[in-house]
Protein backbone atom coordinates (compact mmCIF):
# COMPACT_ATOMS: atom_id res chain seq x y z
CA UNK A 1 0.00 0.00 0.00
CA UNK A 2 1.37 3.43 -0.95
CA UNK A 3 2.33 5.99 1.65
CA UNK A 4 0.70 9.41 1.56
CA UNK A 5 2.71 12.24 0.05
CA UNK A 6 3.52 15.40 1.99
CA UNK A 7 0.88 17.27 0.01
CA UNK A 8 -1.70 14.59 0.75
CA UNK A 9 -0.81 14.61 4.44
CA UNK A 10 -1.38 18.37 4.61
CA UNK A 11 -4.75 18.02 2.88
CA UNK A 12 -5.79 15.07 5.05
CA UNK A 13 -4.99 17.06 8.18
CA UNK A 14 -6.98 20.06 6.93
CA UNK A 15 -9.96 17.88 6.03
CA UNK A 16 -10.05 16.24 9.47
CA UNK A 17 -9.84 19.60 11.21
CA UNK A 18 -12.57 21.03 9.01
CA UNK A 19 -15.02 18.14 9.33
CA UNK A 20 -14.37 17.44 13.02
CA UNK A 21 -13.32 20.81 14.41
CA UNK A 22 -15.36 20.28 17.60
CA UNK A 23 -14.68 16.56 18.00
CA UNK A 24 -14.64 15.30 21.59
CA UNK A 25 -14.93 11.92 23.26
CA UNK A 26 -18.32 10.20 23.35
CA UNK A 27 -17.66 8.98 26.88
CA UNK A 28 -19.86 10.61 29.52
CA UNK A 29 -17.99 12.21 32.42
CA UNK A 30 -18.04 15.31 34.63
CA UNK A 31 -14.51 15.43 36.07
CA UNK A 32 -11.01 13.98 35.68
CA UNK A 33 -11.76 11.06 38.00
CA UNK A 34 -14.80 9.98 35.99
CA UNK A 35 -12.94 10.45 32.70
CA UNK A 36 -10.05 8.26 33.82
CA UNK A 37 -12.42 5.52 34.97
CA UNK A 38 -14.33 5.71 31.68
CA UNK A 39 -11.18 5.45 29.60
CA UNK A 40 -9.90 2.53 31.67
CA UNK A 41 -13.19 0.71 31.15
CA UNK A 42 -13.24 1.48 27.42
CA UNK A 43 -10.27 -0.76 26.66
CA UNK A 44 -11.60 -3.55 24.42
CA UNK A 45 -15.11 -2.21 25.10
CA UNK A 46 -17.35 0.23 23.26
CA UNK A 47 -18.01 3.75 24.54
CA UNK A 48 -21.71 2.97 24.33
CA UNK A 49 -21.32 0.05 26.74
CA UNK A 50 -19.16 2.12 29.11
CA UNK A 51 -21.80 4.86 29.18
CA UNK A 52 -24.38 2.27 30.23
CA UNK A 53 -22.17 1.00 33.05
CA UNK A 54 -20.82 4.17 34.62
CA UNK A 55 -23.98 5.88 35.97
CA UNK A 56 -24.47 3.14 38.59
CA UNK A 57 -20.73 2.92 39.25
CA UNK A 58 -20.40 6.66 39.87
CA UNK A 59 -23.57 6.72 41.96
CA UNK A 60 -21.99 4.12 44.24
CA UNK A 61 -18.49 5.62 44.12
CA UNK A 62 -18.78 9.35 43.32
CA UNK A 63 -15.20 10.08 44.32
CA UNK A 64 -11.79 8.51 43.99
CA UNK A 65 -11.66 8.23 47.81
CA UNK A 66 -14.80 6.10 47.92
CA UNK A 67 -13.56 3.95 45.05
CA UNK A 68 -10.29 3.39 46.91
CA UNK A 69 -12.32 1.89 49.77
CA UNK A 70 -14.59 -0.18 47.51
CA UNK A 71 -15.33 -3.85 47.89
CA UNK A 72 -13.85 -5.72 44.92
CA UNK A 73 -16.86 -7.96 44.39
CA UNK A 74 -19.21 -4.97 44.41
CA UNK A 75 -17.14 -3.22 41.75
CA UNK A 76 -17.09 -6.39 39.67
CA UNK A 77 -20.89 -6.65 39.89
CA UNK A 78 -21.28 -3.05 38.71
CA UNK A 79 -19.03 -3.46 35.66
CA UNK A 80 -19.66 -7.14 34.88
CA UNK A 81 -21.05 -6.39 31.40
CA UNK A 82 -17.74 -4.80 30.44
CA UNK A 83 -15.02 -6.89 28.82
CA UNK A 84 -12.26 -8.09 31.20
CA UNK A 85 -14.30 -6.81 34.15
CA UNK A 86 -12.36 -8.88 36.69
CA UNK A 87 -9.01 -7.26 35.88
CA UNK A 88 -10.56 -3.85 35.39
CA UNK A 89 -12.23 -3.96 38.81
CA UNK A 90 -8.90 -4.76 40.47
CA UNK A 91 -7.12 -2.00 38.55
CA UNK A 92 -9.81 0.59 39.29
CA UNK A 93 -9.48 0.08 43.03
CA UNK A 94 -5.67 0.00 42.93
CA UNK A 95 -5.63 3.12 40.78
CA UNK A 96 -7.87 4.93 43.26
CA UNK A 97 -5.79 3.81 46.23
CA UNK A 98 -2.59 5.19 44.73
CA UNK A 99 -4.26 8.47 43.76
CA UNK A 100 -5.46 8.88 47.35
CA UNK A 101 -2.17 7.82 48.93
CA UNK A 102 0.24 9.69 46.67
CA UNK A 103 -1.71 12.48 44.97
CA UNK A 104 -4.09 13.62 47.73
CA UNK A 105 -7.11 12.30 45.86
CA UNK A 106 -6.45 14.37 42.74
CA UNK A 107 -5.98 12.65 39.38
CA UNK A 108 -2.43 13.57 38.28
CA UNK A 109 -2.81 15.20 34.89
CA UNK A 110 0.72 14.37 33.85
CA UNK A 111 1.54 11.56 31.44
CA UNK A 112 4.53 10.30 33.41
CA UNK A 113 2.47 10.08 36.59
CA UNK A 114 -0.66 8.66 34.99
CA UNK A 115 1.18 5.65 33.57
CA UNK A 116 2.32 4.68 37.07
CA UNK A 117 -1.31 3.99 38.02
CA UNK A 118 -2.70 0.46 37.84
CA UNK A 119 -4.39 -0.25 34.52
CA UNK A 120 -3.15 2.96 32.90
CA UNK A 121 -0.88 2.59 29.88
CA UNK A 122 0.36 5.19 27.44
CA UNK A 123 -2.80 5.15 25.33
CA UNK A 124 -5.09 5.62 28.33
CA UNK A 125 -2.89 8.40 29.68
CA UNK A 126 -2.87 10.16 26.31
CA UNK A 127 -6.64 9.91 25.88
CA UNK A 128 -7.19 11.46 29.33
CA UNK A 129 -4.69 14.25 28.63
CA UNK A 130 -6.13 14.89 25.16
CA UNK A 131 -9.70 15.11 26.37
CA UNK A 132 -9.22 16.88 29.69
CA UNK A 133 -6.28 19.21 29.01
CA UNK A 134 -6.27 19.43 25.19
CA UNK A 135 -2.68 18.21 25.26
CA UNK A 136 -0.91 18.03 21.91
CA UNK A 137 -0.75 14.23 21.99
CA UNK A 138 -1.88 11.39 19.75
CA UNK A 139 -3.46 8.15 20.93
CA UNK A 140 -4.04 5.17 18.67
CA UNK A 141 -6.99 2.86 19.23
CA UNK A 142 -8.37 0.35 16.73
CA UNK A 143 -10.17 3.09 14.76
CA UNK A 144 -7.18 5.42 14.51
CA UNK A 145 -4.92 2.50 13.58
CA UNK A 146 -7.26 1.43 10.77
CA UNK A 147 -7.71 4.95 9.39
CA UNK A 148 -4.00 5.73 9.53
CA UNK A 149 -3.16 2.64 7.50
CA UNK A 150 -5.96 3.04 4.97
CA UNK A 151 -4.87 6.61 4.29
CA UNK A 152 -1.22 5.63 3.94
CA UNK A 153 -0.15 7.65 6.99
CA UNK A 154 1.60 4.69 8.58
CA UNK A 155 2.74 1.17 7.79
CA UNK A 156 3.69 0.41 11.39
CA UNK A 157 2.54 -2.89 12.84
CA UNK A 158 1.90 -1.61 16.37
CA UNK A 159 -0.26 1.13 17.88
CA UNK A 160 2.76 2.78 19.55
CA UNK A 161 4.72 3.01 16.29
CA UNK A 162 1.63 4.24 14.46
CA UNK A 163 1.24 6.93 17.12
CA UNK A 164 4.84 7.97 16.54
CA UNK A 165 4.24 8.20 12.79
CA UNK A 166 1.10 10.32 13.18
CA UNK A 167 2.79 12.62 15.69
CA UNK A 168 5.69 13.26 13.31
CA UNK A 169 3.42 13.79 10.31
CA UNK A 170 0.78 16.06 11.87
CA UNK A 171 2.90 17.79 14.57
CA UNK A 172 0.18 20.16 15.81
CA UNK A 173 -3.50 20.02 16.82
CA UNK A 174 -3.03 16.35 17.65
CA UNK A 175 -5.81 16.40 20.26
CA UNK A 176 -8.46 17.32 17.71
CA UNK A 177 -6.97 15.02 15.08
CA UNK A 178 -7.08 12.07 17.46
CA UNK A 179 -10.77 12.63 18.22
CA UNK A 180 -11.47 13.22 14.53
CA UNK A 181 -9.86 9.97 13.47
CA UNK A 182 -11.72 8.04 16.18
CA UNK A 183 -15.10 9.35 15.03
CA UNK A 184 -14.21 8.97 11.35
CA UNK A 185 -13.19 5.36 11.90
CA UNK A 186 -16.16 4.58 14.10
CA UNK A 187 -18.88 5.91 11.83
CA UNK A 188 -17.53 6.16 8.26
CA UNK A 189 -14.26 4.31 7.74
CA UNK A 190 -15.58 1.24 9.53
CA UNK A 191 -13.79 -2.09 9.70
CA UNK A 192 -16.61 -3.76 7.75
CA UNK A 193 -18.49 -2.07 4.95
CA UNK A 194 -16.87 1.38 5.19
CA UNK A 195 -18.89 4.17 3.59
CA UNK A 196 -16.43 4.86 0.79
CA UNK A 197 -18.69 6.20 -1.95
CA UNK A 198 -19.54 9.54 -0.34
CA UNK A 199 -16.40 9.80 1.80
CA UNK A 200 -14.56 13.13 1.78
CA UNK A 201 -11.28 11.20 2.18
CA UNK A 202 -11.87 8.98 -0.86
CA UNK A 203 -9.33 10.79 -3.10
CA UNK A 204 -6.61 10.16 -0.51
CA UNK A 205 -7.52 6.63 0.56
CA UNK A 206 -5.08 3.92 -0.46
CA UNK A 207 -7.73 1.24 0.07
CA UNK A 208 -10.74 2.85 -1.60
CA UNK A 209 -12.85 0.41 -3.59
CA UNK A 210 -11.20 -2.67 -2.14
CA UNK A 211 -13.93 -3.52 0.37
CA UNK A 212 -16.73 -5.97 -0.15
CA UNK A 213 -20.24 -4.95 0.81
CA UNK A 214 -22.13 -7.70 2.62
Amino acid sequence: MKKATLKEITTIKELFLTHYDKAVTELHYTNAYELLVCVMLSAQCTDKRVNLITPALFAQYPSVLLLSQANLEEVKSLIHSCSFFNNKAVNLIRMAQKVVEQYHGEIPLDENLLVTLAGVGQKTAHVVMIEYTKANLMAVDTHVFRVAHRLGLSKAKTAIKTEEDLTKLFKTELDTLHQAMVLFGRYRCKAKNPECEECFMKPYCKSAGSFKVN
